[in-house]
This record gives C-alpha cells, structure tokens and sequence, in this order.
C-alpha cells in the first residue's frame, strides 16, 4: 500500500496538510488512532469556546436586566447542558472532518502510527493488529498532551487535565487551576462565571505572561472584579487527595498556605507527543523535546518531515496549519515562503479577550528598538460602551524612526477578531501613519485601532 504522502496525525497540522496535498494532486493518508480533528477540535480549541459561550450567554441573561430586559425566575447554569453542547459542537466539526476527507479522497488509517526506516508506517489497529504502508514522504504530526508536574500528578477525578475538564460528570463547587496560560486562564473564566469558586496559581509575577505586562495586570483586574482569587508569585507543592476536599499546598512569597478545592487542575503546559513513535529507531534527531526541522519541515532524514507541536514554535492551532500547508507545497515542488514566527497571532477567549502579535513594549525596548506607543482604552469607544464591554485597551507599539509596527497588544471585547488586522499591517510593513490615515467604521471596536495609532502620533481625537 504506497501512498505519496502519509501523515501520522489528524489535527489541524495533519488534516490541513492532507488536504492540501490532495489539492495538489498527491496520494494521501492520515494515520489517526482517536477522532479526526485531533485534539484542537474533539478536547481544545473548539469545545473549550463552546463552553466559553455558554458562559458568555449566562452572564449576558445573568445581567439582562442592565441592558433593558426583563427575565421572570432565576437565571441558573445547566452545566450538564453546557457539557453536551460542547461535545455536540466537537462532534459536528470532526464529522466535517470526515467529509472533507471523503471530498479529497485521502484516507483515514485508523490506528496508531510508528515510522519505520525505509519510508514505512507500521500502524496497529485496536485488535492489536499491525499493518505496514509506505510513502515516498511521511509527515509526523502527533501533537501534545498535558505536562505533569512531579507534586501534582493527573490522576482524572481531583486532580484533572484540560480533557477532564471538559466533560466533569457535575459542576464543582470549588477549583484550584494552576497556570494561567490560555488554557488556564480560560477554564478559570468559565467555572468561575457559572459559579464555582475559583483560584488561579501562576509562577510567575503576571497571570499570562506572555503577554504585554499591561494587558496582564489589566486581565488580574477583570479576574478578581468577578471574584476569582489570583495568586501570582506562587507555586504548588503537592496536593493531598485523601480527604473529600483537596488540599494544595500553595508556596508564596508570603508564606505557605492551604488552599482546599473540591478540583485541582493543572493547566502548567504541554508535553510533546514523540515517544514511542520510532524516532530514535530512524535516527531522526530531537532537541529539548521536540523534532529538528529545517524551514520547510524536514527532519535530519531524507523523506521525513514534522510538524505542529513538535517542533519548534508556538503550539497553536493556526501555526501548525501553516506549517502543514508550506510542508507539502515544498514537498510537491512550489515555493512557498517560510512562516514569520514573529509573526503569529496569539489569542485567549476569556472575557475580556486578549489578542497580541509582534514584540510587547518590554521585548522591544529590550532588543534596541526606539519606539513609541498609542494606547486607546475601550471606556473612550462608542460601541465598547453601547455594548456594555468597556473593559480593556488597544496598545500599539511602533519603531520610532521607521513608524513600523513592531506589536500590537489588545485586552477587550472581540479582539480575537481584530488583531488579525495588525498581523496584515506587520506583514506588509504598514506604519503608523498608514494604519491612521485608514479609515475604520464607526461605531465598531475596530476604531480603536486607527485611535491607538493616532494616540502614538499626538493625534488622538477621543482622548
């Protein structure tokens, strides 16, 4: 059974790559031994802001009465209907899947997949039975799963991951979410929005720390404003599960202290899917976890190539797309362009949102630039305050000489669908001048944009 291109993974770096290497007129295969989609679309990204929304939703109807409606009886969260939503929207995407498998004629292997010298994946099905197929290129596309801490070990019932946190059999009453990252900090949003009392731990001194410090603090604001308890600084020991409630011993700068919670999950990153798959059996070489490529993909041996979480790169959904798309042009003989890490948007679907692209204010000024800055705040915008959302900025920062955009940092309503604009601006070198001199409608959110970039110039009208 020999195919052009098999690829090991149905994520969004596997099956965007399939697709497009079908396009291209290549013979195709995806191994996948769970649900096409991978984990982005059956346990991350989609049913994670399936849930979001209904949080959204409940605390739309929660503060009805501020927008003029009258809701008779109490408005409560049916967390068991919010659950099934949720994987009924994970459900309808992952048989969009199939269909588009079907359409381009690329077919789906079920198993799990091990490279084999020779261009061979050995792939045994769930009756332990092992079947070989070939290809004239094999993509490794395995993705991630949750990293675990030596004192906070997943075990599924108290202590939980994001796949556990995504079907609880019933809404605890108490959590403990340790990392703020995306996925932390939007699971923190949810149980705390429909009810449960929350407390999120990070490390370090900012809750998602990667972003600018600004929009940080600004997002620690909105957290603690809805009751959500904040402990930046700290880490957890250990937790003891013995008893009904957990205990999680939590480290300070002020101290220790115990912290109970009926759940404790651990949102502190991913670990890199690599082990087992025959990597060390081809000699394809690994590096801090993840597989070496060049900038079209390919590993250290001829005809095998990676992608998405495991290698370098931020572990996101729409980067590994990318990345799946530019492997199988290269492999099919096109030109394509390498992917600009620098940049990728990056996007967090709490409320307020969070949307970045490019060097915050601080990486900036480290890395020599002069610069300058426009902010606008959300509290000065027409439709922020139409909307009820006034929550949050837009924060620009340009070169100084140059008024190149170097990043855009924005915390507020529907950014996600904004910053795509400064990721289009960045790629196409548009200064500030440029952005400002662009019209924007009137009333939208989007506005704030061209007024952050007349408030870097001196020129900001509604300021």
């Amino acid at each position: 059974m020999n195919y052009d291109i098999i690829i090991i993974g149905s994520g969004p770096g596997g099956y965007v790559a399939a697709i497009r290497a079908s396009q291209l007129g290549k013979k195709v295969a995806v191994v996948e031994k769970a649900e096409l989609g991978g984990i982005c679309l059956n346990w991350g990204c989609i049913p994670t802001k399936a849930l979001l929304k209904s949080a959204m939703v409940y605390k739309y109807a929660s503060h009805a009465s501020d927008y003029g409606v009258k809701i008779d009886g109490e408005v409560k969260p049916d967390f068991e209907a919010m659950v099934g939503r949720s994987r009924g929207v994970a459900e309808i995407m992952s048989k969009g899947i199939q269909y588009l498998f079907k359409k381009n004629k690329i077919e789906h292997i079920k198993g799990y997949g091990k490279i084999k010298p020779g261009k061979i994946v050995e792939v045994t099905d769930d009756n332990r039975n092992i079947t070989e197929y070939s290809a004239n290129h094999i993509i490794i596309a395995t993705g991630a799963y949750s990293r675990e801490l030596p004192g906070l070990k997943i075990d599924g019932k108290k202590i939980i991951g994001y796949r556990q946190a995504l079907t609880l059999p019933k809404q605890p009453k108490s959590m403990v979410v340790v990392g703020s990252g995306a996925i932390g900090s939007e699971f923190a949003y949810f149980y705390n929005t429909i009810g449960t009392e929350v407390t999120l731990i990070e490390f370090l001194p900012e809750i998602v720390p990667l972003e600018d410090e600004e929009v940080s603090r600004q997002l620690a604001r909105s957290f603690k404003k809805n009751k959500m308890k904040v402990r930046t600084n700290s880490t957890v020991e250990s937790v003891d599960t013995s008893g009904e409630l957990c205990k999680a011993l939590v480290k300070t700068k002020k101290g220790e202290e115990i912290i109970e919670a009926e759940i404790v999950l651990s949102a502190v990153g991913i670990t890199t899917n690599i082990k087992n798959i025959g990597l060390e059996d081809i000699g394809i070489k690994t590096e801090n976890g993840k597989v070496k490529v060049d900038e079209f993909y390919k590993s250290n041996v001829q005809g095998y190539y990676a992608i998405g979480d495991i290698v370098h790169g931020p572990a996101l959904a729409h980067v590994a797309s990318a990345e799946g798309i530019i492997c199988v042009e290269k492999i099919a003989g096109k030109n394509p362009e390498p992917l600009d890490y620098g940049n990728i948007p990056a996007c967090i679907y709490t409320q307020p949102e969070v949307a970045s692209v490019g060097l915050t204010e601080k990486a900036a000024k480290e890395s020599g630039h002069e610069i300058k800055v426009g902010k606008f705040p959300f509290t000065a915008s027409g439709k922020a305050t139409a909307a009820g959302t006034r929550e949050g900025f837009v924060k620009l920062v340009f070169e100084n000489k140059s008024g190149k955009l170097l990043g855009a940092h924005m915390i507020g309503e529907n950014v996600t669908e904004m910053i795509a604009e400064a990721v289009v601006a960045r790629k196409s070198g548009k200064t500030v001048n440029e952005i400002l001199n662009s019209v924007h409608p009137h009333p939208t959110m989007s506005e704030a944009v061209m007024e952050a970039a007349a408030a870097a110039c001196g020129k900001a009208i509604h300021l």
